[in-house]
């Protein structure tokens, strides 16, 4: 118990006063002669014992009162540690991702906390809160209920530490404050929870929806495609124990062109194949009915009009190798020899292919070095017989080394890095039993670039520097047996395809894309992307013959979107929602080592209301010395 005045309490010294008084009161009895000495002795015992046990009575009874009216005064009350720091500092954390939408027991959790948040804020106290994309400082109550019921869903989600690191940022540099961070999420898991820091006091709120179980549309693609039908393969993914059939549609802008249904019920995921006609451009959107997480039961695709990557082979080998690669629909591929090479073609194509040249002379390193500066994609497959200075002179200004004299050694290409961009996605798993090519002679090189494909002794076999390329030895079927190999596909054929990115079916919000749109601008001139309500600029450079378009956060919401100069429209683009959180995997708060955890928003305001309450007990001191001077009163009156 702590008072609020304890220098009062030196006025229970003053209770020594009635105790002198009783205690050397100078009132004497007198004797009076009477008969019968033995009956009034008797008479006499009982009397004096009588009134003695009637004066301790009235004593205790009003040191009692007295006491309890000198407590009252000091104004005694019991409260937490916390409660009595004048310096307090709240940070909220509300989780608004997509995973909040699941169904609690009184509706979406996100809302339903939003709601107990509106009803339960009060005070004066100004609090600091933050949602995964947006935040306020020193907001005050009224102003926190007045935004608290606008937060809307966001496609991104905090890490735990995360959290902590953005809730250290809003709180003060202030050492002796209470520092108290509400933990508002359903916990999905993301990683592990961090070390709480001494200072710091976590109330963990753990949102859990009815049903742990969702179905979602995983992702698209192009299976295959002829001159009148392209074949998409759309993946379903379940997750918990549903197991019902899945209805899904597909639309072409707002018409409906299929209807099926998809049974997952023995799986965790299905597959299910719609044909499209080549036609025209389609501007898609497939959708599942599922109540429990809706984010994820729409996905947006564009298809458009194809372009081409426009491939220029200059040979001084056979160059048929590349033109089987290359006689694709998404290329245009022409070759020209090295002695009829006509200069001013290069500036106009993507992806430039230096197909066992002797030399690169000064001109030709000069126009490929601008050409390249420009955004265009080189590639260098050397002669077995170079002029190593002028080979050596184009290297170094394109950062890639230089090469020394031939070595004749059969040497196997043996080493891939699986990591490396050309290969994303070519290989399932890492190969081990691979049947790998080999090469009768190569260069040495001097640099300080990783190898994406290397021989069995680590020394490169194929580097990039920026958007150049490098074989060190020739590929020539003399040389080497690499154009019979399964390798040369995917790896000559993604340097192409990622000279000039073609659109791809859809992009995801959050990540880093980069969209290259065949058109040339002029000054002033921009791209914008824009739907029937919104538009943006995107981070855009202008190459020679394309302008690489860069997006991240931007748009915030999916779906399909034209890109437009001015107001002529250039071609579709499509966004979708990350799909990390369609997977219902969540972490227990329990484990959380300094946590507080709590099942609801109601229940922790009740234990903040317990832990800030300042319990007064004046009032039934004041009570107390009442009844005791009634006790004396009735004990004067009474007592015999």
């Amino acid at each position: 118990m702590q008072f609020k005045h304890p220098e009062i309490l030196y006025a229970l010294f003053l209770l020594l006063i009635p105790i002198f008084i009783h205690l050397f009161q100078l009132r004497r009895f007198q004797k009076v002669d009477f008969t019968n000495v033995a009956f009034l002795k008797k008479v006499t015992i009982q009397t004096r014992k009588s009134s003695q046990l009637k004066k301790w009575l009235t004593l205790l009874m009003r040191l009692l009162a007295l006491a309890c009216i000198i407590i009252a005064f000091a104004q005694p009350f019991t409260a937490s540690k916390t409660a009595l720091n004048t310096k307090k500092e709240t940070v909220v954390y509300i989780d608004n991702s997509f995973s909040m939408q699941a169904k609690g027991a009184k509706g979406p959790m996100l809302e339903r906390a939003l709601q107990d948040l509106f009803d339960k804020t009060g005070g004066t106290e100004k609090l600091s809160w933050f949602t995964n994309n947006s935040e306020r400082k020193n907001a005050s109550p009224q102003d926190f209920k007045n935004e608290v019921l606008s937060i809307q869903y966001s496609q991104s989600q905090l890490t735990p530490s995360q959290v902590l690191l953005k809730a250290r940022q809003l709180f003060s540099d202030e050492k002796d404050a209470a520092k108290r961070l509400v933990y508002l999420s359903d916990f999905q898991q993301k990683e592990a929870f961090p070390e709480i820091p001494n200072n710091l006091i976590v109330d963990a709120v753990q949102l859990k929806a009815v049903k742990a179980s969702n179905i979602s549309i995983d992702s698209a693609y192009i299976a295959s495609k002829n001159a009148s039908t392209t074949q998409l393969k759309v993946q379903v993914s379940r997750s918990g124990n549903e197991t019902s059939e899945v209805p899904i549609s597909l639309f072409n802008k707002e018409k409906l062109i299929a209807k099926t249904a998809l049974d997952i019920s023995g799986n965790t995921t299905g597959n299910v194949t719609f044909d499209i006609d080549n036609s025209e451009e389609f501007i898609g959107k497939l959708e599942i009915n599922e109540a429990n997480l809706p984010f994820d039961n729409t996905l947006f695709f564009s298809i458009n009009k194809p372009g081409k990557i426009k491939v220029l082979a200059i040979n001084e080998a056979d160059g048929n190798f590349l033109q089987r690669l290359f006689e694709k629909e998404e290329f245009q591929f022409t070759q020209q020899t090295f002695k009829t090479l006509n200069y001013n073609e290069i500036p106009d194509q993507n992806f430039i292919v230096l197909n066992e040249l002797k030399e690169i002379p000064a001109s030709l390193a000069t126009a490929l070095k601008s050409f390249s500066d420009e955004g265009g994609s080189v590639l260098v497959i050397p002669s077995t017989e170079v002029d190593l200075n002028s080979y050596n002179n184009f290297l170094l200004t394109m950062s890639l080394g230089t090469l020394s004299a031939e070595t004749v050694q059969e040497k196997k290409i043996a080493k891939i890095t699986f990591s490396h961009p050309l290969f994303k996605d070519v290989f399932e798993k890492e190969v081990a039993n691979f049947q790998y090519p080999k090469v009768n002679s190569f260069y040495n090189i001097s640099t300080n670039t990783a190898p994406a494909i290397g021989f069995e002794d680590n020394k490169p076999f194929l580097l990039q520097k920026n958007k150049t390329y490098l074989f060190t030895a020739a590929i020539n079927k003399e040389n080497s047996n690499f154009q019979n190999s399964p390798l040369v596909v995917p790896t000559i054929y993604n340097m192409a395809l990622q000279s000039l990115p073609l659109p791809r079916l859809y992009y995801t919000i959050g990540q880093q894309n980069s969209i290259a749109v065949p058109v040339k601008l002029g000054p002033d001139e921009i791209l914008t992307i824009k739907d029937s309500t919104e538009q943006f600029i995107p981070l855009q450079q202008t190459k020679a013959n394309y302008v690489l378009m860069t997006t991240t956060e931007e748009p915030d919401k999916a779906g399909n979107y034209q890109i437009v100069k001015k107001n002529e429209f250039l071609e579709n683009i499509s966004y979708n929602y990350s799909r990390d959180e369609s997977e219902l995997h969540y972490l227990n708060p329990e484990n959380w080592e300094g946590a507080e955890v709590y099942k609801t928003v109601d229940d922790l305001f009740d234990s903040l209301a317990d832990a800030s309450a300042i319990n007064s007990f004046w009032k039934w001191f004041a009570i107390f010395a009442l009844l005791f001077l009634l006790f004396e009163m009735l004990i004067l009156k009474f007592y015999k």
